[in-house]
């Protein structure tokens, strides 16, 4: 990638205050950047760093008053960490080099149909009766059963399995060692103190704009869909079990579980290491916090719910301005018993 910061700036609709020919070659972190790289500043935290950085350019917000003169180029943009985003997929886009075609050895089955441009990786399987669209990428060691059904601008990195019946939209990208249609942990109680196993029948259902991070693991239904929302971003090493519904755009942190039949509406955030039992459900806009469990529904919408077991935020941070001070209360309780 080489273009001036005037170009820069036209592509992210900015204003450049400095140098506007000087040419950027690198993104970079604004405390570690060098000539010829651009870096971004959103959090006033980094600051410091913009009278330091020997970055050739910064992005900055439209109503950004630097505090010392600052010897880089400044672009003002209207919001300098989406501006940034957007110069990372334009550098992601040209650094990747376009593959396409199938490597040997990989194996489709006759049955199944696959768009234009499309990439199959070594080791690669695609197996009866499946349907995949325009501009897929399936990279190696990719598995992907019978029935599957995949929509065009989908990447799946190495070692994604799909199971069969697996339905994805468009512009899905899911990353590396993700499972998708894993069997539900459906397992009934026998008098005799065993477990039966409950066959699961349903399937994964994949909405577009889909993100899937890395190891996974979504399963399928017992009967009918688990169905990902439209835009919903999960993170690695994430667990949505059997007939799990997520509404629109919901984002899960990395280690967070939902347990099986649970719905979240549109627009949740879980946050690291949350839990959600089974049977429940979020209203839109609920954010969990991390290592929060949470037992039942919240019907109200845009509620925070935090602690363990999860309540509403500012229940708990009452509580806990309680009980961290309960040692020195212990203490007073002492003085009190012995003076009766």
């Amino acid at each position: 990638m080489e273009f001036t910061i005037d170009q820069i700036a036209q592509l992210l609709d900015g204003n450049v205050e400095g140098d506007g020919s000087t040419r950027i070659r690198r993104l970079d972190k604004i405390q570690e950047g060098t000539a010829g790289s651009i870096g971004f500043l959103a959090n006033p935290k980094y600051e410091k760093y913009l009278y330091l950085t020997q970055c050739s350019a910064i992005l900055v917000s439209e109503d950004f008053r630097p505090q010392k003169e600052t010897q880089t180029t400044l672009v003002r943009v209207k919001d300098p960490y989406v501006g940034f985003t957007k110069l990372l997929e334009m550098h992601a886009k040209i650094g990747k080099s376009e593959r396409s075609g199938a490597e040997d050895p990989s194996y489709k089955h006759e049955s199944s149909t696959i768009g234009t441009n499309f990439f199959r990786g070594a080791f690669s399987y695609i197996g009866r009766n499946c349907r995949i669209g325009d501009n897929v990428k399936i990279y190696p060691q990719v598995y992907i059963g019978d029935e599957v059904t995949i929509g065009d601008n989908c990447i799946f990195h190495p070692g994604v399995k799909l199971y069969s019946g697996t339905v994805v939209g468009n512009n899905c990208e899911i990353q590396a060692g993700s499972v998708i249609g894993s069997d539900g942990f459906g397992f009934a109680p026998q008098a005799d103190g065993t477990y039966k196993n409950i066959p699961q029948m349903g399937n994964v259902i994949l909405e577009d704009d889909v993100s899937i991070g890395a190891n996974t693991t979504i399963d399928c239904a017992t009967l009918g869909a688990t169905r990902i929302g439209k835009g919903v971003k999960i993170d690695n090493q994430v667990q949505v079990a059997h007939n799990v519904i997520l509404g629109e755009n919901t984002v899960i942190a990395s280690q967070a579980g939902i347990s099986g039949s649970s719905v979240l509406g549109k627009n949740c955030v879980l946050a690291g290491k949350s839990g959600i039992v089974g049977h429940i459900q979020l209203a839109d806009r609920t954010t969990v916090g991390a290592n929060t469990g949470v037992i039942k529904s919240v019907e109200e919408p845009g509620k925070t719910i935090f602690g363990y077991i999860g309540m509403d935020i500012k229940s708990y941070l009452k509580s806990y301005s309680i009980f961290k001070k309960l040692p020195l209360l212990q203490d007073k309780l002492r003085e009190l018993e012995k003076k009766l």
